[in-house]
C-alpha cells in the first residue's frame, strides 16, 4: 500500500476556549448555598401559601442537583484515560449538561400544573413574607452567577451553572415585585401567574443549553467551529489535493476532536505538513485533538457517509 498514514495529536492548552482551568471552589460555595437557600424558601413558600415560592424552590433545588451533576463531571473529565477508555471521561461534561437541561424542563412542567391548579384553587398569600425571601434569593443567585461568569463562553457545563444562577435571580426579582403588588392590592390570582411567567423565563434560558448539549452528545460540530474554513484551510495547504473524510466533533464541553484525510501530491513532506496544520487547527480553530492522515490517492478510502461542506 502506497499511503502514508501520520496522527498529530495536540493538548495545548488554548486561551480562547478555556476558562480556568478549575472552578471546584465555585460549585462547592454554589452548592451549600443554593442548598440552605432552597430549605428556607421551601418552609417560608409553605408557611405563607405562596406557590411563586414554593416554584422557585423547586426550581432551586434542581439548580443544586444541576451543580451537584456539573461538578462532578468536571472532576470526571479531568481523570487519565485507561486501556478501556481511551478518552477518559471527557464526555460526561456533555452528559451533565444534557440531564441538567432535562431536569430544569421536568422542573417547569410540575410548576406549569400547580399554577394552573392554583387558578381554580387560589390561596391567601402573605406578600411580605414573599418579599423578604425571595430578595435574599436574588443576593445568593446573583452571587453564584459572578461564581461562573468568567468561564461561560469556554465550557457548556460551566455555561449551564451560570445561566441557571443568572435565570434564578431574574426569577427571584420577579417574585419580588409580585409580593409587592399582592401586598398593596390583594391580587391572589397574581401568584400563580407569576409563577406561569418563571416557566417561561426557565424554558428560554433552557432551550439553548439543551439543543448544544445534545448536538454534542450526538457529535454534531461545535457550535463555534467554522467546518467549511477549517476545510478550507486544509484544503489551502501547499501540496494538498484534496481533503476528505472530515470530521469534527466534541470530545467534552472543552475539547474538540478531528480526523481528517489529506491527499497530497509530493509525498515526503508529511511530517512538516503534519506539523504546519496541527498548529493552525489549535490557533486558528481550537481544536485540541487532531489527527491527520496522510495519503498519496493511490487508492479509493472514501467512506459511504461522507459529506460535502
Amino acid at each position: 500500500m502506497s499511503a502514508s498514514h501520520a496522527h498529530s495529536h495536540s493538548h495545548e492548552g488554548h486561551s480562547h476556549h478555556h476558562g480556568p482551568a478549575s472552578y471546584n471552589r465555585a460549585f462547592l460555595i454554589g452548592i451549600i448555598l443554593n442548598m440552605a437557600f432552597v430549605i428556607v424558601e421551601a418552609a417560608y413558600g409553605y408557611l405563607s401559601h405562596s406557590l411563586s415560592l414554593v416554584a422557585d424552590a423547586g426550581h432551586n433545588l434542581s439548580d443544586v442537583l444541576a451543580l451537584v451533576l456539573a461538578w462532578v463531571a468536571s472532576l470526571l473529565s479531568k481523570k487519565l484515560p485507561t486501556e478501556r477508555r481511551t478518552y477518559g471521561f471527557r464526555r460526561s461534561s456533555i452528559l451533565a449538561a444534557l440531564f441538567n437541561a432535562i431536569f430544569l424542563l421536568a422542573a417547569i412542567f410540575i410548576i406549569a400544573w400547580e399554577a394552573i391548579q392554583r387558578f381554580a384553587n387560589p390561596e391567601l398569600v402573605t406578600g411580605s413574607t414573599v418579599i423578604w425571601v425571595a430578595a435574599v434569593g436574588i443576593a445568593i443567585n446573583a452571587g453564584t452567577a459572578l461564581l461562573f461568569l468568567s468561564g461561560r463562553k469556554g465550557d457548556l457545563n460551566v455555561r449551564g451553572a451560570f445561566l441557571h444562577m443568572a435565570a434564578d435571580a431574574g426569577v427571584s426579582l420577579g417574585v419580588v415585585i409580585a409580593g409587592i403588588v399582592i401586598m398593596f392590592t390583594g391580587w391572589q390570582w397574581l401568584d400563580p401567574v407569576v409563577s406561569l411567567l418563571i416557566v417561561v423565563v426557565i424554558f428560554i434560558s433552557t432551550w439553548n443549553l439543551l439543543k448544544d448539549s445534545l448536538n454534542m452528545a450526538l457529535d454534531s460540530v461545535p457550535p463555534e467551529i467554522d467546518a467549511a474554513a477549517i476545510k478550507s484551510y486544509l484544503a489551502s495547504i501547499p501540496s494538498v489535493t484534496d481533503v476528505h473524510d472530515l470530521h469534527i466533533w466534541g470530545m467534552s464541553t472543552t475539547e474538540t476532536a478531528l480526523t481528517v484525510h489529506l491527499v497530497i501530491s509530493e509525498p515526503g513532506n508529511n511530517d512538516q505538513i503534519i506539523q504546519q496544520a496541527t498548529h493552525e487547527l489549535h490557533e486558528r480553530f481550537g481544536i485540541e485533538h487532531p489527527t491527520l492522515q496522510i495519503e498519496n490517492g493511490t487508492f479509493p478510502c472514501r467512506m459511504a457517509d461522507e459529506y460535502t461542506i
